[in-house]
């Protein structure tokens, strides 16, 4: 798994520091800004930084992969982020932990308190790799609405070739939101939205919050009005396997403004960790009421995906839905993968995948 944080020594700084580092050595043609720290030397453990005359040790083997990274140290503590990867296409910054939903496979589970970095983002993006896409995410990102809804209108007047993916819940918008909506080029974002049932009381028992259903709906249309690019996002449980196609007629027939329909297999981390046996579907055994939910969607003009689902889990006839969605950083393959025509096309499986209770047919191809 790729480290997200590295060991730093302490440095003497009193407010967080956001800097792009830099590993070619002085001389290089490399240009450089006041944000930029530049490598001036490196042994086989560790790797020294200039940041504007004073020096940032990382405790790092692998120097050269930090080239352009954009990283946060946080004053007292001996660690660095690695909040933007230059190298990488799955670069996400947590808004918050905070949530009004504790769905029952939640990755990320709610926490009380939050700590506001939203300057430090905006200096992050400043910082960014050219066009980069780079997501959103909590807890719920909109409970910091007016501060979120700012740090994207900075973002786009400082780096309009950055494009960005926000997950939300869905739960906190308003009519009089449509004037924020307004002062934004929504053509360069995309509002990933969960919706687990057309049952109105399946899905609200899913994210816990009674009435959930209700204001997603409401909230679909209001984005939908104000131009937002909508991929609507269904993880498969036991709790909804067998309400997919009902699913599919819904959104087909009410919501067909969304602009694709992302089906999900589950992360065994979190909340989904606790109710794992309760709730993983092994569709490698049964993929029949996935298969007729896509076929429906898709004959209906809704573009499909399928996210998180090793390719040998699927059928031939539909692997070509299949989309390299595992971020890169908690990626991994299993022995049997080693010798498969198809690893470079697979999305793998997620580092924490338990592969004594997971699926059952698993084979290289």
């Amino acid at each position: 798994m790729i480290q997200l944080q590295l060991k730093v020594d302490p440095i003497p700084i009193v407010e967080p520091l956001v800097v792009r580092l830099r590993t070619s050595l002085p001389g290089s043609s490399t240009t450089t800004s006041d944000h930029d720290a530049r490598m001036v030397s490196h042994d086989t453990e560790t790797a020294d930084f200039d940041v504007n005359g004073f020096s940032l040790r990382v405790h790092t083997r692998h120097y050269k992969s930090l080239d352009g990274d954009v990283v946060l140290v946080v004053p007292g503590r001996g660690t660095l982020h690695r909040l933007i990867r230059a190298s990488s296409n799955h670069n996400t910054l947590l808004i918050t932990e905070q949530c009004d939903q504790k769905c029952i496979m939640c990755s990320q589970p709610p926490k009380k308190y939050h700590t506001d970095m939203f300057d430090q983002f905006l200096q992050a993006v400043a910082l960014a790799p050219t066009s980069a896409t780079i997501g959103l995410s909590g807890g719920e990102p909109f409970l910091h609405k007016a501060r979120l809804l700012e740090f994207l209108r900075k973002s786009q007047s400082a780096r309009p070739d950055i494009r960005f993916h926000i997950l939300t819940n869905g739960q906190h918008f308003e009519p009089s939101d449509e004037a924020s909506f307004k002062s934004l080029n929504m053509a360069s974002i995309l509002w990933g939205v969960p919706i687990y049932a057309a049952d109105r009381s399946i899905h609200d028992r899913i994210v816990a919050k009674q009435g959930a259903f209700e204001i997603l709906e409401r909230n679909l249309a209001l984005l939908a009005k104000a131009g937002a690019v909508l991929e609507l996002r269904t993880v498969v449980l036991n709790a909804n396997i067998t309400e997919l196609e009902e699913l599919a007629n819904h959104l087909t027939r009410n919501l067909r403004f969304a602009h694709v329909w992302a089906i999900m297999q589950l992360e065994n981390i979190g909340y989904a960790r606790m109710n794992w046996d309760a709730e993983f579907c092994d569709t490698s055994k049964e993929f029949d009421g996935i298969a007729t939910a896509v076929d429906l969607a898709l004959a209906r003009g809704l573009r499909t995906k399928l996210y998180n689902f090793p390719l040998c889990t699927v059928p031939r006839a539909y692997r070509e839905y299949c989309t390299l969605s595992i971020s890169d950083w908690k990626q991994k393959f299993l022995s049997t993968c080693d010798d498969c025509r198809l690893r470079s096309s697979c999305t793998g499986f997620f580092e924490w995948y338990p592969e004594n209770r997971g699926f059952s047919e698993i084979r290289a191809q």
